[in-house]
């Protein structure tokens, strides 16, 4: 595989966890013993992206959808969960790492939202490396959300329904403290965003791995890098535009 180019490295990673289920099933165990082998290709990525310097990474951990789940599989899900905050956060903490969450995350179980809670004020003042998990999370509840604020927004006076652009729509989302994404990965073969970072993913890069999450290892999250760096980004420019910002950069 040709070597990464740090400087060509993106800012912001995000992956759909997607193939927990086909992979237990494909071995005759439960999905949930799916979602648990799936805890360590989470921790091979983030201690990747950590080594290699990328600031942002965000895992759809669970979506508004999941919900709809067998409810034991969806409270086997809550319990990987809180496992994982109590099992990572020593890990976090040591490498620097800042947690956050996104979605309707009212909606855990209210010991979870306490755990969650802590886990993400105990690492309030790393700087390192930001890990974000859309939990109870959905695209277009989040747009929707976003929209019913600015309409209060402008009821109550606070803003002119003209002063409404991109720019501002986009600080009333969840992610309004963070980048939008460079690369979007999704494991597993299937190409859907699945109601994932609908609004930020305008111009973000799509990588699609064949792999099944739970055997999505460094290697892997690698080749995805690799790939983007190959990539041209040109924001609805042209090639020879992107040229001159490059060329004028360097100098």
């Amino acid at each position: 595989m040709t070597a990464l180019v740090p400087t060509r490295l993106p800012r912001h990673v995000a992956i759909i966890m997607d193939g927990n289920g086909r992979w237990a099933q494909r071995r005759g165990l439960t999905r949930v013993e799916g979602h648990k082998r799936g805890k360590d290709s989470v921790r091979a990525v983030v201690e990747a992206s950590r080594r290699l310097g990328i600031e942002y990474l965000s895992l759809f951990a669970f979506s508004t959808e999941n919900w709809n789940r067998p409810r034991r599989e969806v409270d086997a899900l809550m319990c990987l969960l809180r496992r994982y905050l109590r099992t990572e956060l020593r890990r976090l903490m040591k490498n620097g790492i800042r947690l956050l969450a996104i979605g309707d995350t009212k909606r855990l179980p209210s010991s979870l939202q306490r755990e969650l809670l802590d886990a993400i004020e105990a690492t309030r003042l790393n700087r390192c490396m930001t890990v974000v998990l859309a939990i109870s999370y959905g695209g277009r509840e989040e747009i929707v959300n976003a929209a019913r604020a600015l309409a209060q927004a402008v009821r109550e006076g606070r803003i002119l329904p003209e002063a409404i652009d991109e720019r501002m729509f986009g600080a009333y989302l969840e992610t309004a403290s963070i980048p939008d994404p460079d690369l979007l990965i999704r494991s597993s073969g299937e190409m859907r965003l699945s109601n994932f970072f609908l609004w930020q993913s305008a111009y973000t890069e799509i990588y699609v791995s064949d792999t099944l999450w739970p055997d999505f290892r460094e290697p892997e999250f690698l080749k995805a890098l690799a790939q983007y760096e190959q990539r041209e980004r040109r924001f609805g420019r042209v090639t020879e535009q992107v040229e001159r910002e490059q060329l004028r950069a360097a100098r």
